[in-house]
């Protein structure tokens, strides 16, 4: 998105409107159609002029016959799922992208999951035809097999004498297209491909009738009546809209050979911005549910679906409008309150409420902007200068400010920590995380007050490196990777006591403090306490809070490791004091003194934090799971059935030591059909062997 060239034409009817992303896993082809369309619904375009490295969204705005098509390519590596789920928010309809070579693995699971949750209606193109090991009638029994109900072929390729694929037979038309002469030729189909027919177009019409709003239908196909052509198809057109039928369709994004086809499909059959249900709308600090409809005339509510900087043009921001009419000479409300979802939110994604004057309001052609005055509901445009806004935020009027509840987004749970390669870097570094965390809300910047380090949590290795890579190439800012740290604890392992002594005189006034403190320990979770029993005013009264504040300085300090002591009892039980010398700092001085002198591994141990980890995998992967969690020092707390068919939950406690590569880990073991999430449980015991290396890593406290 580098520049306006031209202007859009004006859209002022919502029902014309097709907004349509493309879903798939890498290699499955999506970025090869969307150029393939891009290409041919706008021949000056000849592929893609995106130079930057990055996962984020292609869109393009698009004439396409009666209609204007918005078409979005989602990335498919599974670290940038976040990017996925914010293409479902800005379309109404998605083309779902399967290999032919690999049917439907893991990753296409994965990814159907995601659509079915938000209920996006999809047809299924089955790319990679022509690939060594495709086979489309495998992959179509594979798709049916996983996805469940509505899966029906409306066309079959017909691989030619040389085995690759250059027709393709319309089954609801009785044609062949053939694409061996590089355009569309239609012929009537020819007895050599009665088997084809014969075995897919009875389940075809079968699947059409079973969606039908006609009960007569049923009857009549049963009776043996012929149906026509128009009552099919329009059947099969309003079933695809609502999305309980998803048509297949095979295509080759090298050749182009199908595409027609899906096009036709898109204009006649995948649903308007008026058909598709609006997300959630609140009043801006809270309220009931805002009833919206695509209208044009209705308030203004649209939501920032991306946000990247243009070396050129500044601050860009892609916007689906879902109400109203965004006029690029009206300020706007721009809202941002991702702590209404669960989970921490980290450095950059604060809550904000402010009124912006946008610069520009643009439609998108693949890494240009076509000038436009204003957007209307349904529409996805690229706005310029919304100083401030984040992905997610909401936009509305200023006289009646709105909120759109952001979509989910996935769990950043890969920690790495960085620290600035230079003073220079290190000047630069709050600027640079402030714009990551404004584009990205999957990122999550921690500045973690118990360790000291800047920790980066990701959703995998690729968004990491593209994290990286961005705070290098963009922002000139250099950082080092260096290994997290766990935050520890310390505890008493029995009962222990010592005298601390603090007596000092060099002329005038000197300090004099002895107190004696017994350290026992606690049941976990019980926190820090201080007790005295002190009698015949050994320790003067005014003297025992200065004791007691020098307990909880030093322990929060740390006695063996330099890690806060917790879940112990402190007692003063006995000590001196002087009626000129002694002070309250003195004492304080002196309580530290003697809870040093009692730390040893003899009296002290470490702690480490357990996370309370449930898992959720394909049922084939579990062993594999429960097993890796064993070698973790995980203990299984139980498993069930998942609410999706054919997977199950894994729950168990697990280090939080152990923890740390473990996005990755899980995404080997369960061929990227694995997530989690984890939630704080408590503290146990280091065991010795691991407690040994942090004694030695960690300088003991003085």
């Amino acid at each position: 998105m580098s520049g306006s060239v031209a202007q859009a034409p004006p859209v002022h009817d919502v029902s014309r409107l097709r907004t349509v992303v493309l879903v798939g896993p890498g290699g499955a082809g999506t970025s090869r159609l969307f150029d393939h369309v891009v290409g041919t619904l706008s021949p000056r375009r000849s592929g893609s002029r995106r130079t930057e490295v990055s996962p984020g969204l292609r869109v393009a705005t698009l004439p396409l016959g009666k209609v204007v098509l918005t078409l979005l390519d989602a990335p498919g590596n599974p670290d940038f799922v976040g990017q996925v789920r914010a293409g479902l928010r800005a379309a109404d309809a998605a083309l779902f992208v399967v290999s032919a070579a690999d049917g439907a693995d893991a990753r296409s699971r994965a990814l159907w999951h995601e659509c079915a949750l938000v209920g996006m209606p999809r047809a299924v193109l089955v790319t990679q035809l022509d690939t060594r090991d495709a086979d489309f009638v495998a992959t179509l029994e594979d798709c049916r097999a996983h996805f469940g109900g509505g899966i029906q072929p409306l066309g079959v390729p017909v691989p030619g004498v040389d085995g690759a694929v250059t027709s393709v037979a319309d089954l609801l038309l009785g044609e062949i297209h053939d694409y061996s002469g590089g355009e569309r030729s239609v012929r009537a189909a020819g007895p050599e491909h009665a088997e084809v027919f014969d075995t897919h177009r009875p389940g075809l019409v079968e699947g059409i009738i079973e969606e039908s709003e006609d009960p007569d239908l049923m009857e009549r196909y049963l009776a043996g009546d012929a149906l026509d052509l128009p009552t099919l198809e329009g059947d099969l057109l309003a079933a695809v809209s609502r999305g309980a039928f998803h048509p297949v369709l095979p295509v080759s994004g090298e050749t182009g050979a199908g595409v027609d086809v899906v096009l036709h499909l898109v204009e006649a059959a995948l649903p308007h911005p008026g058909l598709h249900p609006l997300p959630t709308v609140t009043p801006v600090g809270g309220g009931d549910p805002v009833e919206l409809a695509a209208d044009p005339d209705g308030p203004l509510v649209a939501e920032v679906v991306h946000t990247e900087s243009d070396a050129y043009v500044g601050h860009l921001s892609l916007v689906r409008v879902f109400s109203g009419t965004l006029r690029a000479d009206r300020p706007v409300h721009v809202s941002g309150h991702l702590e209404l979802l669960d989970g921490p939110t980290g450095e950059g994604h604060e809550a904000h409420d402010d009124d912006v004057r946008p610069g520009s309001v643009a439609a998108p052609l693949d890494g240009e902007l076509m000038a436009k005055d204003h957007a209307v509901a349904g529409e996805v445009v690229v706005v310029t200068k919304l100083t401030g806004a984040q992905t997610s935020d909401t936009l509305s009027d200023p006289s009646r400010p709105l909120l759109v509840t952001p979509w989910a987004l996935p769990d950043a749970l890969l920690p790495a920590a960085v620290r600035a390669a230079s003073r220079a870097d290190e000047d630069r570094m709050p600027v640079a995380f402030r714009e990551l965390a404004a584009e990205d809300p999957s990122l999550r910047i921690d500045h973690d007050g118990d360790t000291g380090q800047v920790v980066l949590w990701t959703t995998g290795p690729a968004h990491l490196d593209l994290v990286l890579h961005r705070m290098r190439d963009r922002f000139n800012v250099g950082v080092e990777q260096v290994p997290v740290t766990v935050a520890l604890k310390e505890t008493a392992t029995g009962r222990c006591e010592a005298q601390g002594r603090h007596v000092k005189q060099s002329g005038g006034h000197g300090q004099y403090a002895v107190c004696h403190l017994v350290l026992e320990p606690l049941p976990r979770g019980s926190g820090v306490r201080f007790d005295e029993v002190v009698v015949g005013g050994a320790v003067p009264r005014q003297f025992i809070g200065s004791v007691e504040k020098g307990v909880h300085a030093q322990l929060a300090k740390g006695l063996l490791a330099g890690w806060p002591v917790t879940d112990v009892q402190v007692t003063l039980t006995d000590g001196k004091a002087h009626s000129v010398d002694s002070s309250d700092m003195a004492f304080q001085t002196a309580a530290g003194l003697a809870l040093r002198e009692l730390a040893s591994p003899a009296t002290l141990c470490l702690l480490e934090p357990i996370d309370t980890v449930h898992v959720t995998v394909d049922d084939e992967h579990l062993g594999a799971v429960m097993t890796d969690v064993s070698t973790r020092r995980g203990q299984i707390l139980g498993s069930e059935p998942a609410p999706e068919p054919g997977r199950s939950v894994l729950t168990a406690a697990v280090p939080r030591l152990e923890l740390l590569d473990y996005a990755v880990a899980l995404r080997s073991l369960a061929h990227g059909t694995g997530t989690f999430h984890r939630e704080p449980r408590g503290y146990e015991e280091l065991p010795e062997r691991i407690a040994r290396e942090h004694l030695g890593a960690r300088a003991t406290v003085p």
